[in-house]
């Protein structure tokens, strides 16, 4: 399992390089609770890349802070690569900011089906108005889900804006 150490180490990277990059970051997060955003910050200097970040844990939210429809919500549920897009546009909508990051899933230990289970979460990115979108099936307790996931978003954020 990955410790915060680890996760710091992986953030101060981040911040190296969107400090190197003069780039802006933004994040909504739904199941990680605003662990990114905290682990972000815990660089001093955060503030010349960190413009700010969402915790967007309830279906209103969504809709209300990002603008994701309630189609959109009804239709493929609030864990789901529609939503994920839908989040992550929103967000670089309000934030206009260079890299974009919304996180939606299951981090358990209850709500999971057989189409959706426990660890399911979709990452969406912007990255200068490219958008990925990341499906994983994370394993573990609750924590282990949600700092696996963390890990993910860094390490993608890292490879995909070093090149």
């Amino acid at each position: 399992m990955v410790d915060i150490d680890t996760l710091i180490s992986l953030s101060v990277k981040l911040g190296t390089i969107l400090k190197s990059k003069n780039k802006k970051i933004a994040f909504a997060e739904s199941c990680t609770g605003g662990l990114l955003s905290s682990l972000i910050t815990e660089v001093p200097g955060s503030s010349e890349y960190f413009d700010r970040g969402f915790v967007t844990y309830s279906n209103e939210s969504k809709m209300e802070i990002l603008g994701v429809t309630k189609e959109v919500i009804e239709r493929y549920g609030a864990v789901s690569y529609e939503c994920a897009k839908a989040m992550v546009e929103g967000l670089r909508r309000i934030s206009k900011c260079d890299v974009c990051v919304a996180i939606t899933g299951i981090a358990g230990p209850t709500g999971g089906t057989p189409d959706k289970p426990v660890g399911l979460v979709f990452m969406s990115f912007s990255i200068d108005g490219n958008v990925y979108i990341e499906k994983h099936i994370f394993k573990g307790t609750r924590r282990e889900i949600r700092l696996s996931t963390v890990e993910f978003v860094f390490n993608f954020l890292i490879k995909n804006l070093n090149t």
